[in-house]
């Protein structure tokens, strides 16, 4: 690290296990040799060395390489032998015994880590369609609750309206039956009265009854004319008047034996 600008550099021998991520940072590395380690791994961004054109990895433990390795478009030279690598890629690296051996397995190991990083980016790509068909799929289901909702919470609205609607016409409908009801009471109330009140004849037809009890006063009228004509004039002597008198005295006589008129004649006097 106190080396930033270092070209080359040379860590064979000396049982490495692994690498600090601050080492890809050495970016003007040209040539670097890392041979016959203990190197299980290199740093995921190990393609930050976009400079390096040599590379000798001999004698390791590396099993993969990190997929950054594709971006070391200025690799011309690679050795990867005695490494456990996966049977692809310790293929795709071949041998490398001679100088064109590790040309060619610079140029195919990063064609091989070039697919495997364009493969691995349409995974990405297709995760993430997936991810952003998914997340369309949640909002359209939450749009539809949220829509099916506001149908249910508008279907409750009106049928509340018409609850009460039909609520309010019943009452309505209850108080004409009961205004309807109240009027018949009040007119079967009325009737009997006005039956059981005798029917007046009209008045210019008078009634027998009244004819009578016309002539019935007449003639009472008449009869005390006569007794008071009788009683307090001179007429008094004339025979007619004698017997009215006498008569008078008649029926005053009988009626003042009868108890009952005797009490009330003497109440009255």
């Amino acid at each position: 690290a106190a080396l930033p600008k270092a070209t080359v550099l040379d860590l064979s021998c000396n049982n490495l296990i692994s690498l600090p991520s601050d080492f890809c940072s050495l970016m003007h590395l040209v040539k670097l040799d890392l041979s016959k380690n203990r190197l299980q791994q290199l740093p995921l961004d190990f393609g930050r060395l976009v400079n390096l054109q040599h590379l000798d990895l001999l004698n390791n433990r590396l099993v993969t390489l990190p997929v950054s390795f594709a971006q070391l478009k200025n690799l011309k030279w690679l050795d990867l032998k005695d490494n456990p690598l996966d049977p692809v890629l310790a293929k795709v690296a071949g041998d490398c015994l001679d100088e064109k051996q590790c040309k060619q397995a610079a140029v195919k190991v990063l064609q091989h880590m070039k697919a495997i990083q364009s493969e691995q980016d349409r995974q990405r790509q297709r995760k993430l369609q997936a991810e952003r068909e998914m997340e369309k799929k949640r909002e359209a289901e939450q749009r539809a609750k949220e829509a099916q909702e506001r149908e249910l919470r508008k279907r409750e609205k009106a049928e509340e309206k018409e609850r009460r609607r039909r609520e309010y016409d019943a009452q309505k409908a209850a108080k004409q039956e009961m205004e309807k009801k109240t009027k018949k009471e009040t007119v079967h109330t009325r009737k009997p009265a006005s039956s059981s009140r005798p029917a007046q004849p009209p008045r210019h037809k008078p009634s027998w009854s009244r004819s009578v009890l016309r002539v019935l006063l007449f003639v009472l009228f008449c009869i005390l004319c006569t007794l008071a004509a009788c009683k307090l004039t001179e007429l008094q002597h004339q025979p007619l008047c004698v017997s009215v008198n006498t008569l008078y005295e008649d029926v005053v006589a009988a009626l003042q034996n009868h108890k009952t008129l005797q009490n009330m004649l003497q109440h009255n006097s």
